[in-house]
C-alpha cells in the first residue's frame, strides 16, 4: 500500500531513497538523480521538458525520453499527480486532492488552495471518485476604459 498523498517541503537528499523504497520503486541512478531535483524544491507544477533541462545543468544525464519514463512511473504509483494543460503534461508533486489555477497570459500554474472545487462531487451509484482534475484558466481582466 501507497503512502498517503501528501503536500511537499522540501525533502533532503538523504531522504529521496527512501521515498522512492516505499512508494515500491527501485532507486536507480538516474530515479534518484530527477526525483532530487523534483522533490528538492517543495511543491511543484513541472513539465518533462523543464525537468530535462534542470538535469542537463545538473550533470544527471538522461534523455528526455527516461525524463518522460520516470516522471509517469512516479505518477503510476502516486508519488505525483500528472494534469494536461495546453495540451502538456504537467506533474504536480503536492498529492493531496486540489485543483489549479492556470494563467493564461504567462502559462503558470498555481494551486487553488481552499479546495472549494475538488469536495464538490458526488459519484453515481456504484463509482466512487478515484480522482479529480480542474483547471481553472484564469485571463486578465479587459480594462474598460481601453
Amino acid at each position: 500500500m501507497n503512502p498517503q498523498p501528501t503536500s511537499m517541503m522540501p525533502i533532503p537528499t538523504p531522504q529521496i531513497r527512501p521515498l522512492l523504497e516505499r512508494y515500491g520503486l527501485r532507486a536507480t541512478r538516474q530515479r534518484l538523480g530527477l526525483a532530487k531535483l523534483l522533490f528538492g524544491k517543495g511543491d511543484r507544477h513541472i513539465t518533462a521538458d523543464v525537468l530535462a533541462a534542470e538535469a542537463h545543468g545538473s550533470r544527471i544525464f538522461a534523455s528526455l525520453a527516461t525524463v518522460y519514463n520516470v516522471l509517469n512511473l512516479f505518477a503510476e504509483v502516486g508519488l505525483v499527480r500528472s494534469f494536461t494543460v495546453e495540451g502538456k503534461t504537467v506533474f504536480d508533486t503536492n498529492t493531496t486532492e486540489h485543483c489549479h489555477f492556470y494563467f493564461e497570459d504567462t502559462g503558470a500554474i498555481q494551486d487553488v488552495l481552499d479546495g472549494k472545487f475538488a469536495g464538490q462531487f458526488v459519484a453515481p451509484e456504484g463509482y466512487e471518485i478515484a480522482k479529480v482534475n480542474i483547471v481553472v484558466r484564469l485571463q486578465r481582466k479587459q480594462d474598460p476604459r481601453a
